[in-house]
């Protein structure tokens, strides 16, 4: 099964398990379906561990009892052989339960969040356009680590204070029948606590990771934004607006503690009766001589462990409002419907694709849009022609490039490649034979070669540098200390904007692409190095359809065609000759262009 199939298959699982549960209690409890040995065995050796830690302390309170009855060291015999083996058993048995139940949990994390990642992939860039980048990185990494807690110290605990303080209310019976029965309803007013205060822990758990979220975001946007922060000198506002953020989380965490902290008190009010009560109730019966004296110590011991199991268990509840806000916010995520998805006929062609695209009749507005971004645009790219898309801002020229790579689908309308309907292609091979170099470029914190080389990791480093050759960025990166080892630093701050268009611009020959795709790749060099860059692509060109984005008359010029987009429809198309002959958008554009210049050059 490919990665892309495997990973529509968990989004449909997710969604049908949504619809029978709703709370993030029950999908985390899912996520265990492929690990129940492992959950098993934790289970195991968990109720080992507590029956051992129960068994010594019993065996260690009836040996005080025996002393304090003036029982001789060959009495004791036994018991301090079974005393010796319940505590090599106890430190066994929890080393292999902290062991098992943490490989459990950082097991499921780790599917978590591989599952996180493919989700974001298959959701990008339109998901990422309505939400923040801080945001979203706090779900990926923040939220996901907190469910560790569920897994390593929740599941499993949960099932072992079910069944050990059953076990000790068994033995508690055998002492005498009383004694279960007077602690059995203080244990059930121990458990209730968590049930009864569970829907104020999930409100105030989602206030605080969301709070957490939104301070988490602001903080990227700080880091992300310091240049332009100190630029303007916005230091101090950017300050007021975290302090605010921050205040708002303090105020949820105080809001959550003072329940954790309420939670907490009604636990040890409650396991403070009950133990008073068979406290009272032992020491009577010993009084009337239905319990030996030697016992009266090992049935408070065994009521001291009755609760301990569900008092872990309740001290983790406090909690589980978070761990389960968490959880909602990463599922959330993952039952996000896909914008674009493979039609269910969609296969590879049966030939190689021809480089030629064609925009037919297509139509599209953005969902957060008011207005249609493109409407009827039609137009064609033959082998080895570049055209060129020219408008005003907002004209719709990156939403043309943005279709045919196909990060959204048209709403009509038909866009081609090679005469086949790229929604009848699979996407990874759509995105296989499109080279493109985005206007916003973004570089890995990496090595420049493998910035490069991620267009196709199996290229030889001689492939590497011939495609850095092309695309006039060989000499620049030779020159520096490192050569190609050079790191580019994260988003490629390492590096000037006509650097990182480059190497943008190298990765994407690499790539070999039929279909070559360019917006605003020029829009940072200066006149000469475009002019270099331009006759350099002139031969990489060739037998490819290449679709230019810019507003550089010089980089226009250059083109095979013109499309002029205005306002989302296509006002007009031809040569630059053949537009600019004619009064219409075009010549207007390139007047004001020209105007704008001449007006910079004289002043």
């Amino acid at each position: 099964m490919s990665a892309t199939a495997g990973q529509s298959k968990m989004q449909k699982q997710i969604r049908q398990k949504e619809t029978r549960f709703s709370s993030g209690f029950w999908q985390l409890l899912w996520m265990i379906r492929g690990y129940f040995s492992l959950m098993g065995l934790t289970i195991i050796t968990g109720v080992l561990a507590r029956g051992a830690t129960i068994a010594a302390a019993a065996l260690g309170a009836y040996m005080v009892g025996q002393v304090a009855t003036g029982a001789t060291a060959a009495e004791l015999r036994v018991p301090v052989v079974a005393l010796a083996l319940a505590v090599i058993l106890r430190a066994a048995m929890t080393w292999a339960e902290m062991w098992l139940a943490h490989d459990l949990a950082y097991r499921i994390l780790a599917e978590l969040r591989g599952h996180l990642y493919s989700a974001l992939e298959r959701l990008a860039p339109g998901y990422m356009i309505q939400r923040r980048s801080g945001d979203v990185a706090s779900t990926a990494m923040a939220d996901i680590e907190s469910l560790e807690w569920f897994y390593a110290h929740t599941v499993g605990s949960f099932i072992v204070a079910v069944i050990v303080p059953v076990l000790a209310f068994v033995t508690l019976g055998f002492l005498h029948w009383t004694l279960p029965l007077v602690l059995l309803p203080f244990a059930l007013l121990v458990a209730s606590v968590p049930i009864l205060l569970r829907r104020r822990a999930a409100r105030q758990g989602d206030a605080l990771r969301a709070d957490l979220g939104n301070l988490n975001a602001e903080v990227v946007d700080g880091v992300q934004g310091l240049r332009e922060l100190m630029a303007f000198g916005a230091q101090k506002r950017f300050l007021a607006n975290l302090e605010t953020h921050s205040n708002r989380l303090v105020r949820s965490q105080l809001v959550h503690g003072m329940r954790a902290g309420f939670e907490q008190v009604a636990v040890l009010a409650f396991m403070s009766g009950g133990m008073l009560s068979v406290i009272s109730v032992a020491a009577v019966q010993v009084f009337r001589g239905e319990l030996a004296p030697a016992y009266y110590p090992v049935a408070i011991t065994l009521a001291i462990f009755v609760f301990g199991p569900i008092q872990a268990t309740a001290t983790v509840a406090q909690n589980l409002g978070i761990v389960l806000a968490s959880a909602d916010r990463a599922f959330r995520l993952l039952r996000e419907p896909t914008p674009v998805t493979d039609a269910p006929g969609a296969k590879l062609p049966d030939s190689d694709v021809e480089s030629r695209v064609s925009f037919t009749g297509v139509t599209f507005g953005y969902p957060e849009g008011r207005d249609l971004a493109l409407q009827d645009v039609s137009f064609e790219i033959e082998p080895g022609e570049t055209v060129a898309l020219v408008g005003h801002s907002g004209a719709g020229k990156t939403t043309c490039a943005n279709l045919l790579m196909r990060f959204w689908d048209a709403d009509a309308g038909t866009i081609a490649v090679g005469g086949h309907d790229v929604r009848q292609m699979p996407q990874r091979f759509l995105r296989e034979i499109i080279a493109w170099v985005p206007q916003d470029i973004y570089l890995f914190n990496s090595s420049l070669r493998e910035n490069i080389r991620m267009a196709r990791p199996e290229a030889s480093d001689e492939e590497v540098e011939n495609a850095a050759r092309a695309a006039q960025a060989h000499d620049f990166i030779t020159e520096m200390p490192r050569g190609y080892e050079t790191a580019a630093g994260e988003r490629g701050v390492q590096m000037s904007g006509g650097q990182r268009q480059r190497i943008a611009i190298a990765r994407a020959l690499l790539k070999n692409s039929p279909v070559l795709v360019l917006d605003e790749a020029v829009s940072s060099l200066d006149a000469r190095d475009e002019q270099e860059l331009n006759l350099a692509l002139t031969t990489v060109r060739q037998g490819r359809a290449t679709l230019v984005i810019a507003h550089r008359l010089s980089t226009i010029r250059g083109a095979d065609r013109i499309v002029v987009l205005d306002g989302g429809r296509v006002a007009e198309q031809g040569t630059h000759d053949d537009l600019f002959a004619h009064s219409g958008v075009y010549r207007s554009l390139m007047a004001a262009q020209t105007d704008a210049a001449r007006s910079v050059y004289t002043e």
